[in-house]
Protein backbone atom coordinates (compact mmCIF):
# COMPACT_ATOMS: atom_id res chain seq x y z
CA UNK A 1 0.00 0.00 0.00
CA UNK A 2 1.26 3.45 -0.92
CA UNK A 3 1.82 6.11 1.66
CA UNK A 4 2.00 9.86 1.11
CA UNK A 5 5.80 9.70 1.12
CA UNK A 6 5.95 7.10 -1.69
CA UNK A 7 6.90 8.49 -5.05
CA UNK A 8 5.97 7.00 -8.39
CA UNK A 9 8.35 7.47 -11.27
CA UNK A 10 7.61 6.81 -14.91
CA UNK A 11 7.36 8.25 -18.34
CA UNK A 12 4.12 9.43 -19.86
CA UNK A 13 3.99 7.65 -23.16
CA UNK A 14 1.92 10.40 -24.80
CA UNK A 15 4.90 12.70 -24.33
CA UNK A 16 7.19 10.16 -25.99
CA UNK A 17 5.68 9.25 -29.32
CA UNK A 18 6.88 6.00 -30.87
CA UNK A 19 8.30 5.53 -34.34
CA UNK A 20 7.06 2.83 -36.66
CA UNK A 21 9.96 0.55 -35.70
CA UNK A 22 9.43 1.13 -31.96
CA UNK A 23 5.72 0.38 -32.26
CA UNK A 24 6.48 -2.80 -34.21
CA UNK A 25 8.98 -3.92 -31.58
CA UNK A 26 6.52 -3.19 -28.75
CA UNK A 27 3.86 -5.29 -30.50
CA UNK A 28 6.27 -8.11 -31.50
CA UNK A 29 5.50 -7.61 -35.19
CA UNK A 30 7.53 -6.59 -38.20
CA UNK A 31 7.55 -2.91 -39.24
CA UNK A 32 5.86 -3.99 -42.48
CA UNK A 33 2.85 -5.13 -40.41
CA UNK A 34 2.56 -1.61 -38.98
CA UNK A 35 2.93 -0.01 -42.42
CA UNK A 36 0.26 -2.25 -43.95
CA UNK A 37 -2.16 -1.52 -41.11
CA UNK A 38 -1.61 2.22 -41.46
CA UNK A 39 -2.06 2.16 -45.21
CA UNK A 40 -5.35 0.29 -44.86
CA UNK A 41 -6.57 2.72 -42.18
CA UNK A 42 -6.63 0.14 -39.38
CA UNK A 43 -3.98 2.02 -37.40
CA UNK A 44 -3.17 5.71 -37.27
CA UNK A 45 -4.87 8.12 -39.59
CA UNK A 46 -4.18 6.38 -42.89
CA UNK A 47 -1.35 8.80 -43.55
CA UNK A 48 0.83 8.31 -46.61
CA UNK A 49 3.82 9.49 -44.60
CA UNK A 50 4.24 6.31 -42.59
CA UNK A 51 7.97 6.75 -42.07
CA UNK A 52 7.49 10.06 -40.22
CA UNK A 53 4.30 9.07 -38.39
CA UNK A 54 4.51 9.04 -34.58
CA UNK A 55 2.35 6.78 -32.42
CA UNK A 56 0.71 7.60 -29.11
CA UNK A 57 -0.12 5.33 -26.20
CA UNK A 58 -3.59 4.93 -27.70
CA UNK A 59 -2.02 3.67 -30.95
CA UNK A 60 0.20 1.27 -29.00
CA UNK A 61 -2.71 -0.18 -27.07
CA UNK A 62 -4.79 -0.54 -30.23
CA UNK A 63 -1.95 -2.12 -32.20
CA UNK A 64 -1.21 -4.62 -29.44
CA UNK A 65 -4.84 -5.68 -29.24
CA UNK A 66 -5.13 -6.06 -33.00
CA UNK A 67 -1.89 -8.03 -33.29
CA UNK A 68 -2.95 -10.38 -30.48
CA UNK A 69 -6.37 -10.99 -32.04
CA UNK A 70 -4.75 -11.69 -35.40
CA UNK A 71 -2.21 -14.05 -33.84
CA UNK A 72 -4.36 -15.85 -31.27
CA UNK A 73 -7.55 -16.20 -33.32
CA UNK A 74 -6.07 -16.09 -36.79
CA UNK A 75 -8.35 -13.11 -37.43
CA UNK A 76 -8.12 -11.08 -40.61
CA UNK A 77 -6.96 -7.50 -39.89
CA UNK A 78 -10.33 -5.90 -40.61
CA UNK A 79 -12.14 -8.27 -38.24
CA UNK A 80 -9.52 -7.75 -35.52
CA UNK A 81 -9.87 -3.96 -35.92
CA UNK A 82 -13.66 -4.21 -35.66
CA UNK A 83 -13.34 -6.26 -32.45
CA UNK A 84 -11.00 -3.64 -30.99
CA UNK A 85 -13.45 -0.89 -32.00
CA UNK A 86 -16.18 -2.74 -30.09
CA UNK A 87 -13.92 -3.25 -27.06
CA UNK A 88 -13.12 0.48 -27.02
CA UNK A 89 -16.81 1.35 -27.30
CA UNK A 90 -17.70 -0.94 -24.39
CA UNK A 91 -14.94 0.67 -22.29
CA UNK A 92 -16.26 4.13 -23.14
CA UNK A 93 -19.82 3.14 -22.22
CA UNK A 94 -18.62 1.67 -18.93
CA UNK A 95 -16.82 4.91 -18.10
CA UNK A 96 -19.97 6.88 -18.84
CA UNK A 97 -22.11 4.69 -16.61
CA UNK A 98 -19.67 4.90 -13.70
CA UNK A 99 -19.49 8.71 -13.96
CA UNK A 100 -23.28 9.14 -13.96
Amino acid sequence: MMTKSDTLQGTLLDDVALTCEELARACCVEPQWVIEHIETGILGDGSRYVETYRFTSYDLRRARRISLLERDFDAVPELAAMMVDLMEEVEQLRKQTTIS
